[in-house]
């Protein structure tokens, strides 16, 4: 029988230079999601919260007092910590710094970057993670290239438009279980993902779960990604 993680860390201090002018006055997790009248942390703690999720540590950044203020005031579906980078620490040691506010140590736990869009079963990939015996599991996405592809014959003669086809690389999607171990792994400061993963991935010890077909994903870094996650919402009530 799985047990799932309960706690879970959001990595929410990024500027989000490229989602400007939104991100002027506040932090890029705190950008609406047109249509919906809730930011996108608002939209990833529901979703925690509705994949089992108990408590919830926000590492925040740029304009913190923004978020903080937000999550005090907001009807949350689970116990919310916060935590400030002072200066920059890394992805790897703002995790790190937020790991320390987690309520149990000694259980796993799952992580997100603030800027993602997504909808799939948390429990499966925890399910994944656990049956590996991994450190850390990654969420893999197959984006979708921005630009329409062409086919062509041996003969060099176009046989087909594709607009907007799948990339034919995984990416990290930016989702991650970890186990309890992992903390201890992890730089004070820097990128855990020119440190930690290459290490473990040496030893066998780092997993990557394929997202489910059919599952929602987006990065939202510009205006054009805040606009196609708003129709694409539209289209998919439960996403």
């Amino acid at each position: 029988m799985h047990t799932y993680p309960t706690q879970a860390v959001i990595l929410a201090g990024g500027q989000g230079s490229r989602l400007r002018p939104y991100t002027d006055d506040r932090p890029k997790p705190m950008v609406e999601i047109p249509g919906t009248g809730t930011p996108i942390i608002g939209h990833q703690l529901s979703w925690l919260a509705a994949e089992g999720v108990t408590d919830a540590v926000v590492s925040c950044g740029h304009l913190a007092d923004v978020l903080q203020d937000w999550l005090s005031s907001a009807d949350l579906p689970l116990r919310v910590t916060t935590v400030v980078e002072t200066e920059p620490l890394g992805r790897g040691g703002g995790l790190k710094h937020a790991a320390a506010r987690l309520p149990d140590p000694s259980e796993p736990w799952y992580a997100t970057n603030g800027d993602i869009w997504t909808r799939f079963s948390l429990r499966e990939m925890a399910a994944f993670h656990t049956e590996r015996d991994a450190t850390a599991t990654l969420a893999l996405a197959r984006p979708r290239i921005p630009w329409g592809a062409v086919e062509t014959d041996a003969f060099g003669h176009i046989t087909d438009f594709i607009e907007s086809p799948p990339s034919p690389y995984l990416i990290n999607a930016g989702v991650y279980v970890f186990a309890p171990a992992f903390t201890s792994l992890l730089p004070e400061r820097g990128d855990h993902e020119r440190t930690t993963f290459p290490g473990l991935a040496r030893e066998r010890r780092l997993a990557g779960y394929p997202l489910p077909h059919g599952a929602y994903w987006r990065a939202i870094d510009t205006a054009k990604d805040l606009t196609e996650a708003a129709r694409e919402l539209g289209a998919r009530p439960g996403a």
